[in-house]
C-alpha cells in the first residue's frame, strides 16, 4: 500500500512539472509602441495560444480527474478506517467523537458539492468560439446566502464546541481523583494526592537526588503526595490531571480518552475526564482486538514481539532528539484493585 501511494505522489509530481512546462509556453509576449497617445499591441506568433481543442480536452480531464478523485475519497473512507481510533474511553470523550463526526458529515457534504460543481463549470464552460460570459456586477441575494448559511453553522459547531471543552475543564467536585503529570525531556512522572487530596507545591529549583518533580517538602500537603514512574486510574470515576514541565513545551496527549493538553514551563494546566472501560474491557473490543491482530501480523513478520493494547499518555509536541521517547502506560481498572495499588506505594514523605 506504501509503494502504490509513492507511485501515485511520483505520477502527480509528474503531471504537476509537465503541465507548469506546458503553461509556461503559452505565455504572451507584447510589445507596445507608443504612437501620440496610441498603444499599439503586437503578440508574438512564436507563442501557441489555447485553442478550442485544447479547451475541449482540459474540460474533459476535469471531469476524469473529479471522477477519480471522488473513487480515491471513497477508497480512503471504506478501505482506510482501521488507522482511525476506537471508540472514546471516557465519557466526556464521547461527545468529542459526536462533534468530530457532525463536524466530519458537514465538512464532507460541502466539500462534495463544492467540487463537483467547480469541475464540473470547469468542464461546462470551457472556452467555445463565437461563446460570451454573462457578466454582473453583484448579488445581494447570493452574497446574503453564502455569508448567513455558513455563519450560522459554524456558530452552532463553535457553541457545541465550547460547551464540550467546559465539560473537560469543569474540575469542580471533591471526589474527583487529583493527578498531577510531569513532562520533562524525554519521560513522564506523576504523582497522587495523598490522603487530603491537595498537592503540594512543586517547583524545579527543589529538583534534587530522587526528588526528580521538585516537589516542596516545606509544604504540609506534599508529606502524602504519592510519586509514581505508571498511571492507574479507577473506571468510572472523575480524575483531575495538572500539568507542569521541567524543561520545554510538551503536550499531555491520551488519544483514548480523547484528551491533550499543553505542558507550558512555569505555568499548571489542567484538564479532567472519566475512564469508561478498563484496560481489559478495551483490549476485549471488537475493533481493538482487529487492529491489534493487524499489528502482529507485521510485527510477527518482522521477527518483533507481539503487542498488546494498552492505554498511553503520549507527548504531542516535538519537544527534542528523543520526542518518540516520551510514553506512559495508562491501566484503567476496577476500583478495588486501583486502591490496592494505590496503597502499595510509597509516599513522597517515606521517599525524600
Amino acid at each position: 500500500m506504501l509503494a502504490l501511494f509513492y507511485f501515485f505522489v511520483a505520477v502527480a509530481f509528474a503531471i504537476g512539472i509537465w503541465q507548469v512546462n506546458r503553461l509556461l509556453t503559452y505565455r504572451v509576449i507584447f510589445k507596445e509602441i507608443k504612437d501620440g497617445n496610441k498603444i499599439i499591441t503586437f503578440q508574438n506568433d512564436n507563442n501557441p495560444i489555447a485553442t478550442e481543442k485544447d479547451n475541449d480536452i482540459q474540460g474533459k480531464f476535469f471531469m476524469i480527474f473529479l471522477v477519480g478523485f471522488y473513487l480515491l475519497m471513497g477508497y480512503c473512507l471504506i478501505f482506510l478506517h482501521d488507522i482511525m481510533l476506537p471508540d472514546a474511553a471516557s465519557i466526556e470523550g464521547e461527545n468529542y467523537d459526536n462533534l468530530y463526526t457532525i463536524t466530519f458529515v458537514l465538512i464532507g457534504i460541502v466539500q462534495f458539492l463544492t467540487q463537483a460543481l467547480l469541475y464540473f463549470f470547469a468542464y461546462k464552460y470551457r472556452g467555445i468560439k463565437g461563446r460570451k460570459a454573462t457578466f454582473f456586477a453583484d448579488s445581494h441575494k447570493l452574497e446574503l446566502i453564502w455569508t448567513t448559511i455558513p455563519t450560522v453553522v459554524l456558530a452552532v459547531l463553535i457553541l457545541y464546541g465550547l460547551s464540550i471543552w467546559n465539560d473537560v475543564t469543569d474540575l469542580e467536585g471533591d471526589e474527583a481523583i487529583l493527578v498531577e503529570v510531569y513532562a520533562k525531556q524525554f519521560s513522564w512522572e506523576a504523582r497522587y494526592a495523598g490522603r487530603d487530596n491537595e498537592l503540594g507545591r512543586g517547583n524545579v529549583r527543589n529538583i534534587e537526588g530522587a526528588n526528580t518533580m521538585g516537589i516542596d517538602m516545606t509544604d504540609e500537603n506534599a508529606a502524602d503526595d504519592i510519586p509514581v514512574r505508571e498511571l492507574h486510574l479507577p473506571v468510572g470515576k472523575k480524575v483531575v490531571f495538572k500539568f507542569r514541565s521541567q524543561d520545554v513545551l510538551h503536550s499531555a496527549y491520551m488519544p483514548h480518552f480523547r484528551a491533550q493538553m499543553n505542558c507550558v514551563p512555569g505555568m499548571v494546566t489542567e484538564f479532567g475526564f472519566t475512564p469508561k472501560y478498563t484496560t481489559e474491557e478495551m483490549r476485549q473490543q471488537e475493533d481493538v482486538i482487529l487492529k491489534v491482530a493487524s499489528v502482529n501480523e507485521a510485527r510477527v513478520a518482522n521477527g518483533e514481539e507481539p503487542y498488546e493494547f494498552d492505554y498511553l499518555l503520549l507527548c504531542n509536541k516535538i519537544c527534542g532528539p528523543s520526542h518518540y521517547n516520551m510514553q506512559m502506560k495508562i491501566i484503567v481498572e476496577s476500583e478495588k484493585d486501583y486502591l490496592t495499588w494505590l496503597n502499595q506505594q510509597k509516599t513522597a514523605k517515606e521517599l525524600f
